[in-house]
């Protein structure tokens, strides 16, 4: 065998070449896989430590006091920017992160509210959240009560001028009275237990009380079931304002078929809180001269209804006028003012036999008849 065969052998394995890479290729390349993971790292790690610390935060729990006012249709981006120019949050992104993880933050109302300064987001939340933190004036209106009544309370609770109170209610037609009322706000300031934010005008007052009425009067489809009996719905609210003056609840629907038993006979109503109403009084037992002083609102001396309601009713009476209890009772009286017993009857004289009760408890009871 030559040396050329040995060389040129099939049989033996090729040599292989080795190629050397430069050297500073692969270093270069190193180096971007470096950069790549440490790039990535930082923005995994800058997320993690943005999941862990949030949005910039007050440590709380705050103090001072400051109030805040949340408008009607404000975002949480709004309230949160609010919040934060008043230095009750250090972040609208912290404010709305906690807000988020609050379902019942859908639940924050319009209105003003006394809030701490430095506050974490998540108890701003909560403050937002609980009505004893809401800033209102809280005014109840009874039922049975009239106008002058009503704008006195309003004016002595809320601070408003009570001249304020009557402009409004001079333009009631433009706030809300329903044109069944023929302009006489009597009987529509629907009574109830209202929250007025600070600065609430007048006008503002009064509209939401009469949009109160237009809500209850919807509630009861108050025109249409006042069309079925035969009667105007501004009837029927007159009906509802004489059951509150004459009668208790728990006898409304008696004491309205009593005032339909009459009219139908025909016999005046004479009821005495009518006779008070046109006097400008609100006695318990009227004189025979006060009971023959004429006036429209004298149901003693006219025939009929009163010309307007005397007083502004609640639900209750006007789900009675419109729903009065079966019977054929002509005359009741209350014979106790004390546990407010009213009895009904068909008979005059057994009427006359309950009259003589009340004069007797009257008689015993003087502070609470006279």
């Amino acid at each position: 065998m030559s040396n050329v065969d040995l060389f040129s052998n099939p049989s033996l394995p090729e040599p292989k070449l080795q190629r050397r890479r430069p050297r500073k290729s692969s270093v270069v390349r190193n180096l971007l896989f470096v950069l790549a993971a440490l790039t990535v790292v930082g923005l995994l790690g800058t997320k993690l430590l943005g999941q862990l610390s949030g949005a910039p935060e007050f440590p709380g729990p705050g103090s001072g006091s400051v109030q805040v006012v949340i408008e009607p249709g404000d975002t949480l981006a709004k309230i949160g920017n609010n919040l934060k120019a008043l230095g009750v949050v250090k972040s609208v992104d912290g404010f709305i992160a906690a807000a988020n993880d609050n379902p019942d933050s859908a639940l924050i109302a319009p209105g003003a509210y006394n809030l701490l300064l430095q506050m974490k987001s998540s108890s701003a939340i909560l403050a937002l959240l609980d009505p004893a933190n809401r800033v209102v004036t809280k005014i109840v209106i009874p039922e049975g009560k009239r106008v002058t009544w009503i704008l006195e309370t309003l004016a002595a609770q809320t601070g408003i001028p009570f001249s304020d109170f009557e402009a409004s209610i001079s333009k009631a037609s433009e706030l809300g009275l329903p044109d069944y009322a023929n302009g006489n706000p009597e009987g529509f300031l629907f009574p109830a237990t209202y929250e007025f934010a600070p600065g609430a005008s007048a006008d503002e007052i009064v509209n939401t009380m009469l949009m109160r009425f237009n809500a209850e009067a919807k509630k009861l489809d108050l025109e249409a079931r006042a069309a079925q009996m035969g009667r105007t719905t501004y009837e029927i609210v007159t009906v509802a304002s004489l059951l509150e003056g004459e009668g208790q609840p728990r006898d409304f629907a008696k004491v309205a078929r009593v005032v339909y038993n009459r009219l139908a006979e025909p016999m005046r109503l004479q009821f005495d809180s009518a006779v008070n109403y046109g006097l400008g009084r609100t006695d318990v037992l009227l004189t025979t001269e006060l009971l023959n002083t004429p006036s429209n609102y004298n149901v003693y001396l006219n025939d009929g209804l009163t010309p307007t309601p005397i007083n502004n009713p609640g639900g209750a009476a006007l789900e009675a006028a419109l729903n009065p209890e079966s019977g054929d009772w002509l005359y009741f009286i209350t014979t106790d003012l004390l546990t407010t017993e009213t009895k009904f009857t068909a008979s005059y004289s057994e009427f006359l036999k309950f009259k003589d009760e009340l004069l007797a408890f009257c008689d015993a009871n003087p502070s609470v008849c006279y």
